[in-house]
C-alpha cells in the first residue's frame, strides 16, 4: 500500500527518485541506500550501549539520561568515516549527518524513514532512548539557563568577563559591566585574595539591585601552578629618557614623580604608569622643595644632569622634569638648588637618593641555546661566557613545581610563555633538566620569572586540586554560582571534585571543567559521559594551552570536535582566551579578532580577559552576537533575508 508523502519532503515515485544530475535512482538503489543507513544505525545503537555498559557503575540508579544516550551514539557515530554516506544522501536530497548533533538517533531514524516510503514500504523503527528532533536543542537550552542564567533579549549566547583587581573597589566599572552586556563574572583564584573576592561580588551584587540586571559569578580555581621561578635582578639602574622627535631634538622632558621614602608606592588614579617615572627621596628633602627648585646630580655616566621641580601633584608628590637623558643608581646623590632674591642659585644641602631594587631581568634565549630548567630555588641567571664569547654554563631558570623534572624524559617537549618558546630535553641531571631550545623568533626571546609551562608530553602524577584549590574551594562553595576546575583531565578527576564539593554541602554547585591539556582533550569523551546526569557541567576551550600543548594548527581542529561532543552532550560551552584582546588591552579593533569573536558565538558563552578598554570590548561583542544570532545556530546557517540578494 502506497504511504502519504511526509509533509516538507521530496515526493519519490516508487519505482526511482531523482538524484543531483537529475538521472532516475532505481529503486534498487533507494534500497541499498536505506539498508546502509539501518546497517549504521544498528552499528551505532550497540557500541553506544556498550559504551554506556562500562561506565555504568557511576550512576547509582543505572539509567543514563537522554543526552548521555546521545553523546554514545554521537561518539560510535563518528568512529566510522561517514563522507562517502554523506555524498549518496546528499545526492538524494536528504540530510547528509552534518547537523544531527544533538539528536543522533532521531537524524538516523528520520533518513531511514523516507527511504522506506520512497521505496514504497511501511516504516517500522523502534526508539532507541535518544532525544527527539527539537528535544536536544531544548535540553541545551535548558543547562545554558541553569548555569549562565536567562539569555538577554536577541542574544543567546552569553558574555562571561574576567574581573579586574579594581572590581574590588571600583563599584562603576562593575556597574558599566553588567550594563554594558556581562551575565557571568569571572574571578580568577589566582589573583587576589579572598578579601578581595568578596568586595568583587558584593559590588556585583550591589549592581544587580541598581541595575535590575542579573549575573552570575564563576569561580575559578587556579590549579597547580606550573610558573617559571624567579630571575637574578640587573643592576639597580633607572634610565630617564625625555621624549625625541625623529631628529632627536628633545619635544617633552621626562617627567617625573618624586614621592618621600615613608609613603606608599602606588600611583594615584589620575598619574598613568606609563607617563610618570617614580622616585623616593628622603623626608627632609620632600619637605623642603618649592616650585622652581631644581636638584642637580651626576648621573651614571659621570655627566651633570638636573631635575627641575614643577609642582606639587593633589597626591603629595613633586613633579620635576628632566630635559636630558641620564642614568640614575642606588648611590645618586641629588644636591638641592634654589634662586635667591638675586636670582642667583643656592646650594640648600646634598640628599642621597633612596636605594632601589633592580629590576628582573630577562634571559635572552635564541635557537639552538640550552637552558638549564633548575630544581633548586636560586634565582635564574643568563648563559656564563668565557673572555672569548664561548659559553662556559648555559642559561638556567627554576620551576615552582620541581617535582615535575623527575618525570621528564630526553625528547619530551617544554613550552614556556604560552608557546613563545619551544624547547626539548637534552638530559636531566641532579641540577634540573638540560633543555634545548627548539622555537624562538629569529632575534631571539626574552624568558622572565612567573612564565607560565606547559609539558604537552608529560604525564605529570599530581592530584586534580592543589592545596591552594581545596583552601580556595571553601570560599567558592560559599559565594559562587560555578566553580572552574583548572587542568581537569580524566573522569577520576571530575569524581575528586565532586567529593569535594559533597563535603562541603554544595553537591549541587556546578562544575565548569576546563580543557586545556591533550590529555583533557583525548579523555572528553569518557568525561562528558560518566558526568552528565549526575552533575550540572559546563565546558571552558582553553585555547591559549590547548594552542601550546597541541599547536596552532591541530588547535583549529580540536576547538570545533569540542563544540561538536559538547553539543551531543547537550553542555553549555565557554569559548575562551584572546577574544578581542587587542581591543581589550590596547583599544583597537583587529580584523581576525573580530572575525574569532563571531565565530565564537557558536558556543553558549564567550569570555573576555581583563584590560583597560574592556566596557568596550563587552559593547562591541554583545553587538556582533547579536548580528550573528539572526545568521548562524551552531553549524547552522540560518537563512533570514539578504539584504545583498536586494528587494522583491
Amino acid at each position: 500500500m502506497t504511504q502519504p508523502p511526509v509533509a516538507g519532503a521530496i515526493t519519490l515515485s516508487h519505482d526511482s527518485a531523482m538524484d543531483e544530475t537529475g538521472m532516475a535512482a532505481s529503486n534498487d538503489e533507494l534500497r541499498l541506500l536505506r539498508d546502509d543507513v539501518i546497517a549504521l544505525r544498528a552499528r551505532v545503537v550497540s557500541g553506544a550501549e556498550k559504551r554506556l555498559l562500562r561506565l555504568r557503575a557511576c550512576y547509582a540508579d543505572g539509567r543514563f539520561t537522554a543526552s548521555a544516550r546521545n553523546l554514545a551514539h554521537y561518539l560510535e557515530l563518528r568512529r566510522t568515516d561517514l563522507r562517502p554516506l554523506q555524498e549518496r544522501l546528499a545526492a538524494m536530497g536528504l540530510s547528509s549527518l552534518g547537523r544531527g548533533e544533538s539528536h543522533v538517533d532521531a537524524t538516523l531514524a528520520g533518513i531511514i524513514t523516507l527511504l522506506t516510503r520512497a521505496i514504497g514500504a511501511a516504516p517500522d523503527l523502534q526508539h532507541n532512548g535518544g532525544p527527539a528532533f527539537g528535544e536536544g536543542h531544548r535540553l541545551l537550552l535548558q543547562h545554558t539557563d541553569t548555569l549562565f542564567g536567562p539569555a538577554r533579549a536577541q542574544r543567546r549566547a552569553r558574555i562571561m568577563v574576567t574581573l579586574p583587581s579594581e572590581a574590588a573597589r571600583d563599584y562603576d566599572l562593575v556597574l558599566g559591566l553588567l550594563q554594558a552586556g556581562m551575565d557571568v563574572a569571572r574571578i580568577n583564584c589566582a589573583h587576589d585574595d579572598a578579601t578581595a573576592w568578596e568586595a568583587m561580588i558584593n559590588n556585583l551584587r550591589r549592581a544587580e539591585r541598581d541595575s535590575n540586571l542579573h549575573c552570575r559569578v564563576l569561580m575559578d580555581l587556579a590549579g597547580h601552578k606550573l610558573r617559571t621561578g624567579p630571575v637574578s635582578a640587573v643592576p639597580a639602574v633607572l634610565h630617564i629618557r625625555p621624549q625625541r622627535d625623529e631628529f632627536g631634538l628633545v619635544v617633552t622632558p621626562a617627567q617625573i614623580l618624586l614621592e618621600p621614602a615613608a609613603q606608599c608606592s602606588l600611583v594615584a588614579e589620575d598619574e598613568r604608569r606609563d607617563t610618570y617615572l617614580r622616585l623616593q627621596i628622603p623626608l627632609e628633602l620632600h619637605e623642603q622643595l618649592r616650585p622652581g627648585d631644581r636638584l642637580r646630580f651626576s648621573d651614571g655616566r659621570g655627566k651633570r644632569r638636573e631635575l627641575d621641580i614643577i609642582a606639587r601633584t593633589p597626591a603629595e608628590r613633586w613633579l620635576a622634569h628632566c630635559a636630558r637623558s641620564a642614568y640614575l643608581s642606588a648611590d645618586t646623590v641629588l644636591e638641592l638648588r634654589r634662586r635667591d632674591s638675586h636670582h642667583r642659585w643656592r646650594r640648600l644641602g646634598h640628599y642621597a637618593l633612596c636605594p632601589f631594587p633592580g629590576q628582573p631581568q630577562a634571559l635572552r634565549l635564541y635557537w639552538g641555546d640550552q637552558l638549564l630548567l633548575r630544581r633548586d630555588a636560586m634565582p635564574g641567571q643568563p648563559a656564563q661566557r668565557d673572555g672569548l664569547g664561548n659559553i662556559i654554563a648555559p642559561a638556567s631558570i627554576g620551576c615552582t613545581l620541581p617535582a615535575v623534572i623527575d618525570w621528564l624524559q630526553p625528547g619530551d617537549p617544554v613550552w614556556f610563555d604560552d608557546g613563545k618558546l619551544g624547547t626539548e630535553v637534552d638530559a636531566v641531571t641532579p641540577q634540573g633538566a638540560l633543555l634545548r631550545v627548539t622555537h624562538a623568533a629569529p632575534a631571539g626571546v626574552n624568558l622572565r620569572s612567573d612564565k607560565g609551562i606547559n609539558f604537552p608530553n608529560t604525564r605529570l602524577e599530581l592530584p586534580p586540586l592543589a592545596q591552594k584549590d581545596l583552601q580556595d574551594l571553601d570560599f567558592v562553595c560559599r559565594h559562587a554560582d560555578m566553580v572552574g576546575f583548572s587542568y581537569v583531565e580524566t573522569l577520576a578527576d571530575m569524581e575528586c571534585m565532586m567529593q569535594e564539593l559533597a563535603r562541603r554541602g554544595r553537591a549541587e554547585l556546578p562544575i565548569i571543567a576546563k580543557i586545556e591539556t591533550a590529555r583533557a582533550v583525548s579523555n572528553l569523551g569518557e568525561l562528558l559521559l560518566g558526568t552528565i546526569g549526575r552533575h550540572e557541567l559546563g565546558i571552558m576551550i582553553a585555547r591559549g594551552d590547548l594552542a601550546v600543548e597541541l599547536g596552532g594548527v591541530r588547535l583549529a581542529e580540536i576547538q570545533e570536535e569540542i563544540l561538536w561532543l559538547c553539543e551531543a552532550a547537550h553542555v553549555p560551552v565557554i569559548w575562551a582566551t584572546q577574544v578581542l584582546e587587542t581591543l581589550t588591552q590596547k583599544g583597537i579593533r583587529s580584523r581576525p579578532e573580530l572575525t574569532d569573536a563571531a565565530m565564537g558565538g557558536r558556543a553558549e558563552c564567550v569570555m573576555l580577559n581583563k584590560g583597560p578598554y574592556v566596557l568596550d570590548a563587552v559593547r562591541l561583542l554583545d553587538e556582533i552576537m547579536r548580528r550573528m544570532e539572526a545568521h548562524q545556530h551552531k553549524k547552522t546557517s540560518r537563512l533570514r533575508a539578504l539584504g545583498l540578494a536586494g528587494k522583491e
